[in-house]
């Protein structure tokens, strides 16, 4: 049997990837996999996403620059969500969010309302060109 039978799979034949930076352990962000994101990025030790918006697989720094180099791959105890631990590389600090942070969870609930804790490390606009 195939490690990858495992997995509980979506009705969509995905599953939900959170991904964790191995020094700070800050949650940088969650996406999606499908099986054949999930055996590249085991393949590859980079991290291979599912874009549910363009129906592809994404690797992650594609077009960024901000490749995630995977150290390690766990399953939680129901064996519906995966967890990597990435080291965040293409800037200093790493950017994993779109929007030019280090994570995609910048945004806080305060007072009853969300607020930005965090800085935008480069432009987007001069991420994507």
């Amino acid at each position: 049997m195939n490690w990858l039978d495992d997995i509980k799979w979506d009705e969509k034949g995905l599953v939900p990837v959170i991904a964790q930076e191995l020094g700070s352990q800050d949650v940088l962000m969650f996406a999606w996999m499908n099986r054949e994101a999930l055996q590249k990025t085991a393949e590859l030790k980079r991290a291979v996403y599912f874009s549910r918006s363009r129906g592809k697989l994404w690797f992650k720094g594609e077009a960024s620059g901000h490749v995630q180099t995977v150290h390690d791959i766990r399953v939680d105890c129901d064996q519906d969500v995966i967890l990597l631990t990435v080291s965040q590389l293409g800037h200093a600090p790493g950017i994993a969010c779109h929007t030019g942070r280090h994570s995609c969870f910048f945004s806080v609930l305060k007072d009853g309302a969300w607020q930005i804790d965090a800085p935008v490390l480069k432009d987007p606009a001069s991420i994507y060109t």
